[in-house]
């Protein structure tokens, strides 16, 4: 029995590209245009959400609108069960985030953070090492005020 073959798309060169877009018949290929690809805005300023739990820590920057730019976890890096929640996987995340941003993300930020875990001192630490200008710093952990109604009062 023949195997099937598999049928490859040609790639046009620069040479059989028209100015109009369309491919010349001498290439032999009928393919659309090409989208012409987006240029990446520059952000002046921009703000970096840490939340760090007692799981994973979550890092996401947006812009001053709050459009996300990017996001990393520690879990998205590959770092599994209690290992997501150390200082250091939270360091890897802010690593990882500025090679993202590298060229036409923030430079100066407004970093708030949110949550009781870990990793939250090491990634504003992080975020320093890596050449962010840090304007502000705001901690935005729910805080339980007033809570449950107690229990009523046991007799014995």
């Amino acid at each position: 029995m023949p195997t099937p073959t598999k049928k490859t798309a040609k790639v046009a060169s620069e040479k059989e590209v028209k100015k109009d877009g369309a491919v010349s018949a001498a290439s032999g290929a009928a393919t659309a245009p090409a989208a012409p690809t987006k240029k990446a805005k520059r952000v002046q300023e921009g703000r970096v959400y840490v939340n760090a739990s007692y799981n994973n820590t979550v890092i996401t920057v947006t812009d001053a609108t709050g459009n996300v730019l990017t996001w990393a976890s520690a879990g998205s890096l590959g770092f599994a069960g209690p290992k997501k929640a150390t200082p250091f996987a939270s360091s890897k995340v802010i690593a990882a985030i500025a090679e993202k941003l590298q060229g036409n993300g923030p430079q100066d930020i407004k970093v708030i953070v949110k949550g009781i875990g870990s990793g939250r001192d090491s990634a504003i630490r992080s975020l320093i090492n890596h050449g962010f200008n840090i304007l502000s710093i705001k901690d935005d952990t729910p805080i339980p005020h007033n809570g449950p109604r107690p229990a009523k009062v046991r007799r014995v």
